[in-house]
């Protein structure tokens, strides 16, 4: 009896499922993508033919052009190539992320992608489905903040936070630049702060994503480009969203006297905070903390766990210990900073 091949395996061009004979979130040209989410680490250009998740069909033409061959499925549809199943379920990351599932000769391994899961009790997040455990023999997980430090706030406190802040430099008449991911992180922020403090201002790498982002269904507040406003006290009443790269152009300089601040899970290390120089530090991350892993992996049931791009070690080591077959992938994705 021969033995059983894995299922997914690395490649110098990415994830690899040899029997269906794709990749996964590949970083170098392929015939044939499966993509779980269309951040650029994890959707790359080139490939011959694309398959996704339908919610993220806007995003993924948006970044990647109209012009690519794109296959979606619906999350829990299936798809048979090559004698292996295919179905996506969502990872709750941003609009369209997605877990990849492959069966095969009855065996099953899940591909997480990026994901963030929903602790028990909070309120699920408004602008993508939320994480749904797929059962699994062989789960394969990211761990971008595997490591026991890492502990979300309730974002019901977090965005709190955020108003006051605004509100405090509207009142001042300072603007309130927050510089944040132009995928996930700045629709994520929109959905929840309130707009009624003021007037709200995207830089151009977010506005087109907003836009993605709407016509999927997903309800946003008004946002203004800042050549659409002309009147000065607007802008400084304003929450501005941008970009790390934004900081220090000419793009920002408009808004006069700012208050700026960051979102990100990276800031939870108070040395983050005292690098970037921000006046603010906000704790908002799109992935999945410590607690939200170990949850992820124990809710698939694997005996097997392989850990990607993260705090790889720690994790594997960890999972060791509590008696699970774990090691690692060696990949080219990255993370949320």
């Amino acid at each position: 009896m021969r033995p059983a091949m894995d299922l997914i395996v690395q490649r110098p061009e990415g994830l690899y499922c040899p029997p269906g004979d794709f990749h996964i979130d590949p970083w170098r040209r392929v015939d044939r993508a499966v993509i779980t989410h269309a951040h650029a680490d994890h959707a790359r250009p080139g490939h011959g033919h694309y398959l996704a998740a339908a919610p993220g069909e806007g995003l993924l033409r948006s970044r990647l052009g109209e012009g690519i061959t794109l296959q979606t499925l619906a999350y829990g549809e299936t798809l048979e190539h090559n004698g292996v199943r295919i179905s996506l379920h969502p990872a709750g990351h941003v609009l369209g992320s997605a877990q990849v599932r492959v069966e095969h000769e009855g065996r099953v391994w899940v591909a997480s992608g990026d994901y963030r899961t929903t602790p028990a009790g909070a309120v699920p997040d408004r602008t993508c489905a939320p994480f749904e455990p797929v059962r699994c023999h062989t789960f394969i997980t990211e761990s971008t903040f595997g490591l026991p430090i890492y502990r979300w706030r309730p974002d019901a406190e977090l965005f709190a936070e955020i108003n006051t802040w605004w509100a405090r430099n509207a009142e001042a008449g300072r603007a309130s630049v927050l510089q944040c991911y132009s995928l996930g992180k700045a629709q994520r922020i929109l959905a929840n702060v309130d707009a009624s403090i003021g007037p709200i201002v995207c830089h151009g790498a977010v506005e087109p994503l907003n836009r993605a982002y709407r016509a999927a269904g997903v309800p946003l507040p008004e946002t203004r480009l800042v050549t659409e406003v002309s009147d000065k006290a607007t802008l400084q009443r304003a929450l501005v969203l941008c970009p790390g790269s934004a900081v220090g152009t000419p793009w920002i300089r408009r808004f006069g006297d700012v208050s700026d601040a960051f979102a990100s899970g990276w800031m939870q290390i108070r040395g983050w905070r005292r690098r970037g120089g921000q006046d603010r530090g906000f704790v908002l991350s799109d992935h999945a903390d410590w607690p939200g892993l170990l949850s992820a992996i124990g809710a698939s049931g694997a005996e097997r766990v392989i850990v990607t791009h993260g705090s790889v070690p720690v994790l594997v080591r960890y999972l060791q210990e509590q008696g699970l077959q774990a090691e690692s992938f060696e990949t080219e994705y990255g993370d949320e900073a």
